[in-house]
């Protein structure tokens, strides 16, 4: 069964009653019903379920989820604890004690940043296993931008963190008073780009600070 907490329901209820969503319902119950989905239904709109509207701080977009068995569970870049870190997960530790000299926990679950406000969102919410990208087009983008466009309504500002052209895709939606963040995608392919010495972790927490929030322990 789909879960989405009621704080979410109620800002995208106009969402779920329009026809790409219905589209894309009836197709994740055929993909469902016949192939490995990830990540599992429930944990679909995990990424919502763990930060609430109003406390969201930062947003980092990420492409799709893992399609490996046991990695995905709802949240960008985000494994299930005990499960290896991917090599974009790696390279964002690395990013991140490069930026900022501390040391990253091993485990690779991110919902430690969730819950202080950081909201891990993927611009498709599911995959076939194996086949990255095979769930794209089919309405998840529609969905992902309607609610960039309702945290760009918020008059605190924001942190957006995008890495990579897809992710930077959503950066006309977001009004002047967040903070955009830009840089190659962490994967391998794309790291020593940019990405490496981008210190967005640095950036991220002095604006926060700067408009009198808690910045994020990114360890």
């Amino acid at each position: 069964m789909i879960r989405i907490t009621k704080n979410w329901a109620e800002l995208l209820k106009d969402e779920f009653g329009k026809p790409y969503f219905k589209d894309l319902q009836n197709f994740l119950e055929g993909e469902y019903s016949r192939y490995d989905i990830y990540p599992k239904m429930e944990n679909i709109f995990n990424a919502l379920n763990f930060v609430k509207y109003e406390d969201v701080k930062v947003v980092i977009i990420g492409q799709d989820p893992y399609h490996e068995p046991n990695q995905a569970h709802g949240l960008a870049f985000s494994v299930q604890d005990g499960v290896p870190l991917p090599p974009s997960l790696q390279n964002i530790y690395k990013e991140i004690e490069d930026d900022l000299g501390i040391t990253c926990e091993k485990s690779g679950d991110l919902s430690r940043w969730a819950k202080q406000g950081v909201l891990l969102l993927n611009t498709s919410l599911t995959v076939r296993r194996g086949q990255a990208n095979s769930h794209r087009g089919k309405g998840w983008e529609t969905f992902t931008n309607e609610i960039i466009k309702l945290l760009s309504k918020r008059e605190k500002p924001l942190v957006f963190i995008l890495w990579g052209s897809n992710a930077q895709s959503f950066a006309p939606e977001i009004a002047p008073q967040h903070l955009i963040l830009k840089a190659p995608h962490p994967s391998p392919l794309s790291a020593y780009r940019g990405f490496f010495g981008c210190k967005h972790f640095s950036k991220t927490n002095n604006f926060l600070i700067e408009h009198g929030q808690t910045p994020i322990d990114w360890r």
